[in-house]
């Protein structure tokens, strides 16, 4: 942390151009956002409050939902409420120590996503394939094993990252061509030799999505090949549609992060980029309850029964 302390001295904040581009549709752009972060906050707490009230859920597909909702609550919460602010403000700034501080919460988070949905996929994987051992193979203590190894992971390489990210000089610029301090546009500004850290990244990507994103590619395939040798066609056309499902939601999460980490920097486009992060760090929290919790039919009838005990 002293590299960090002494390159503090050099620069003392970053200026976040965001959307400044287009300043005539900004509070169209406010409104939009708003409303889209206020949803997805709204559906991810009902989701943990229904499955905290809802006996009938307490079951390892649900206990890692609820899990995978409050990694998508602080996700969004590490980037929209900024961006918010900088759609309405002309100040756009942010601290050195703000700057540092929201990559590692970025990091942390999207980390600990990938491997929580290879989680979930393993957790499908047993449920389907191994139907007789599932309540062994999926125990509680597996289930918290699986869980905290997602944050610690997700943590470890947040920490190498952001400590390696901000240990560079900035002395090219302060103006991040982007909406938060993500770690393609921070990169760019170094006056330093950046092939090491770029190296870096890319290594972390294959390893943390790419070879997540495997994983879970990996447990649906399976799941899929038992659901044609075993199951009817009714069951077959059920599990082929949430399997569907779930594959889109990881392909965009984890496709536009290998988009955004796996290019060189000379290659990176700032408006496509943003454009691309928009994706997994708004949209996608807003359309993941939808699809793997609110279309289930468990969650369904769950809320029907919240609603006739609530009902006089």
């Amino acid at each position: 942390m002293s590299t960090i302390m002494e390159n503090n001295h050099t620069m003392t904040g970053f200026l976040l151009v965001g959307f400044s581009e287009v300043p005539e549709l900004r509070y169209i752009l406010f409104v939009v956002f708003l409303g889209i972060f206020k949803m997805s906050l709204a559906a991810h707490m009902f989701l943990i409050l229904l499955y905290r009230l809802s006996p009938n859920l307490r079951t390892p597909m649900y206990f890692f939902l609820a899990n995978f909702s409050f990694l998508e609550i602080c996700l969004i919460s590490t980037i929209s409420p900024k961006m918010l602010r900088d759609l309405l403000s002309d100040e756009k700034t942010i601290s050195f120590y703000g700057c540092a501080t929201q990559m590692f919460m970025f990091l942390l988070f999207a980390d600990a996503e990938c491997f929580m949905l290879a989680a979930m996929g393993y957790d499908r994987y047993n449920a389907i394939c191994n139907p007789l051992l599932y309540n062994i193979l999926m125990h509680k203590v597996t289930c918290m094993k699986l869980i905290c190894g997602s944050w610690f992971i997700g943590a470890i390489v947040a920490i190498v990252q952001t400590i390696l990210m901000f240990s560079l000089p900035f002395c090219r610029s302060h103006i991040i061509n982007h909406f938060y301090c993500d770690v393609p546009p921070v990169l760019a500004l170094a006056c330093a030799d950046t092939h090491i850290h770029e190296i870096t990244t890319m290594f972390f990507t294959l390893s943390v999505v790419v070879g997540s994103f495997i994983l879970t590619v990996i447990s649906y395939s399976l799941i899929i090949w038992t659901i044609i040798k075993k199951h009817s066609a009714s069951g077959r056309k059920k599990a082929f549609s949430t399997c569907t499902s779930h594959i889109l939601v990881v392909t965009m999460f984890y496709g536009s992060g290998s988009v955004m980490y796996l290019r060189p920097k000379s290659s990176y486009g700032m408006g496509e980029d943003k454009f691309i992060s928009l994706m997994y760090t708004v949209f996608a929290p807003f359309i993941n309850p939808f699809i793997y919790s609110l279309r289930n039919n468990d969650v369904i009838s769950a809320v029907r029964r919240c609603n006739r005990k609530i009902a006089p």
